[in-house]
């Protein structure tokens, strides 16, 4: 809850297709009880979704702001936003408010294990790398839950920058101190060589201008974020245990239509 005090709705600036827009646009029917997954498979990878993150963040602060606080009859609660770490932890992400600790979620490099990880924390706004499609094998029942219940998905890149991006979240320069915390936090969690983490910090250095900065996101559909989860098309031992004990017809290979 360390930013509570510092950041409001005005150290972000939403545009979505060209236009002036807001948080409520960008997730529509935006509510404080939202639950948002940041799938990250690189080293600091969800930087490039910090701005975004940190602004919902600020939303659910602003909603319950008089019941926060540490104090006798105040209540520490943050909002139930997740990183998904895939095959291994790529950072540390409590300067940017995802905590208690076990919202860091680190998945097997299995594109079903990871969707079962998103359900089974009951993400509604999902925020996937903006990787190239890749084949993947799913439970039927997994993929029929999250299309259920997941309202908005969004590709993103750690580089702050996307492919025809129709989304641009803009933020103030002490937003962007907690990125650069979080950063440092996450190189020596990740044993980032010094060369890398350089890169990293010339990577925010490219986003800013005239004291903003400013993330791009891409608006996708479901069903093209489950062939961006991860860039590995095989299935684990547990996924072929699942299939092999179940229906004859309940899994499921995506392709790239």
């Amino acid at each position: 809850m360390h930013t509570t005090t510092v950041l409001a709705a005005t150290d972000f600036a939403f545009q979505l297709a060209g236009r002036n827009a807001t948080l409520e646009d960008i997730f529509p029917g935006f509510q404080d009880s939202d639950r948002i997954g940041i799938v990250v498979n690189q080293p600091c990878g969800a930087m490039g979704a910090s701005s975004l993150l940190m602004a919902a963040a600020t939303h659910f602060y602003a909603v319950h702001r008089q019941q926060l606080g540490n104090e006798p009859g105040k209540r520490r609660i943050y909002p139930d936003y997740f990183i998904f770490h895939v095959g291994k932890c790529h950072g540390n992400h409590a300067q940017l408010d995802v905590w208690p600790p076990h919202k860091e979620v680190i998945v097997a490099d299995d594109a079903e294990q990871i969707l079962e990880a998103i359900n089974d924390r009951g993400i509604t706004r999902l925020l996937v790398e903006d990787l190239p499609f890749c084949s993947a094998t799913f439970l039927r029942e997994t993929l029929a839950s999250a299309s259920r219940r997941i309202r908005t998905v969004l590709a993103y890149s750690s580089s702050g920058r996307v492919r025809h991006g129709d989304i641009i979240c803009t933020h103030s320069l002490p937003v962007e101190g907690y990125i650069r915390k979080m950063l440092g936090d996450s190189q020596a969690l990740v044993k980032l060589p010094e060369k890398q983490y350089s890169s990293l910090l010339q990577a925010r250095e490219n986003l800013l201008a005239d004291e903003q900065v400013m993330e791009q996101y891409r608006r996708i559909e479901l069903s093209t974020a489950f062939g961006m989860l991860t860039s590995n098309s095989n299935p684990s031992a547990l996924t072929q245990h699942y299939i092999a004990t179940s229906h004859p017809d309940a899994a499921i290979v995506l392709n790239k239509a």
